[in-house]
């Protein structure tokens, strides 16, 4: 395929800020039985995977680093979900040209981890994922089901400007195709993130597969690269589409946006919110901005917000019970 990069600081994302408490060491625990694992790692790098573990908010936050490799294509059941709560994203130009992405997770109370990834197929990345979807509870120390994280983040990018994010889309149907392997609509964003360097490439990735909305909300996505390019993929009857960005940003929420008039978007208070603030901006927001921006359309429910720079690798989050910002660098190649 391709050789990358690897991260930053020795093969590692390095973490800003230095308050943080390591999470108890634990013998790894076994998942119940018969559930599939996408590691494929020998048993030094699972434990190395396992011992990074750190727990760095009272979210609770978690961080960790995958070693090794994963097979990206197994499939693991996630729990039902609940009426989907919202989220905002967006994609800008950004402050002198630096295009960056950002967005609002808008869910249920649930741990979080932010994870890296270097496998040796596929783009270096970091992505967050709540871990509630792998069976995962608050305290995942030693837990094996963690070293499934890579299937189901939840938005991220990669070490080549690709960002991608989800949100809630309750219209969106998805048709198979015949012929076409099955992934997930959350697995799809590790697809994207492991072997797509632009909107494009992400849209092919889309298009490869069919998508299940089984166990969960229906879905659509928001895509930005380090090119300023920007899409929203949804699924219209059936059928899935991409509407590329045609100005100096593009946002989504939890409504269609495919050939809807920007008009009746901007009837959606948090649409409308990010908007108005964005065309006030003509795109050129900083991250302290962007996160200025999705601090004003949080929710009661908003578990965190992050900003990628898609040229600079800066990642900057901020969560529910956080008690200030995180900031994370990743190499870019």
């Amino acid at each position: 395929m391709r050789r990358r990069t690897l991260l930053a600081a020795g093969g590692a994302l390095m973490l800003s800020v230095t308050a943080c408490t390591r999470a108890p060491t634990a013998a790894p625990r076994p998942a119940p039985a018969g559930t599939p694992t996408a590691s494929r790692q020998d048993p030094g790098q699972v434990e190395r995977t396992l011992a990074s573990l750190r727990k760095v908010d009272d979210l609770p936050l978690y961080e960790m680093t995958y070693a090794g490799d994963y097979d990206p294509t197994v499939g693991i059941s996630a729990p039902p979900t609940a009426s989907p709560f919202g989220c905002s994203l967006f994609a800008a130009l950004g402050d002198r040209g630096r295009p960056l992405f950002a967005r609002n997770f808008d869910w249920e109370p649930n741990p979080a981890l932010v994870l890296r990834t270097d496998p040796p197929d596929g783009y270096a990345s970091i992505s967050l994922v709540d871990i509630s979807y792998l069976g995962v509870g608050p305290d995942p120390a030693g837990d094996r089901r963690l070293l499934n994280a890579p299937l189901l983040p939840f938005d991220g990018m990669n070490e080549r400007g690709l960002a991608v994010g989800l949100a809630a889309d309750d219209r969106a149907t998805a048709r198979p195709v015949p012929g076409r392997p099955t992934a997930g609509s959350v697995r799809i964003l590790r697809l994207v993130l492991d072997n797509a360097a632009t909107v494009d490439e992400a849209i092919g990735v889309f298009e490869r597969y069919n998508l299940d909305f089984a166990g969960g909300p229906p879905l659509h996505y928001l895509l930005a690269d380090a090119t300023g390019a920007s899409a929203v993929v949804e699924f219209v009857d059936g059928r899935l589409r991409a509407q590329r960005g045609r100005g100096r940003w593009q946002a989504l929420t939890n409504v269609p946006v495919i050939d809807v008039p920007e008009r009746r978007l901007r009837q959606d208070h948090r649409y409308g919110v990010v908007a108005a603030a964005l065309d006030k901006a003509g795109g050129a927001v900083d991250s302290p901005a962007a996160l200025k921006l999705l601090d004003a359309v949080r929710q009661p429910h908003t578990r965190w917000s992050v900003t990628y720079g898609l040229r600079t690798g800066e990642v900057r989050l901020v969560t529910a019970r956080g008690g200030g910002e995180r900031r994370y660098q990743l190499a870019m190649s």
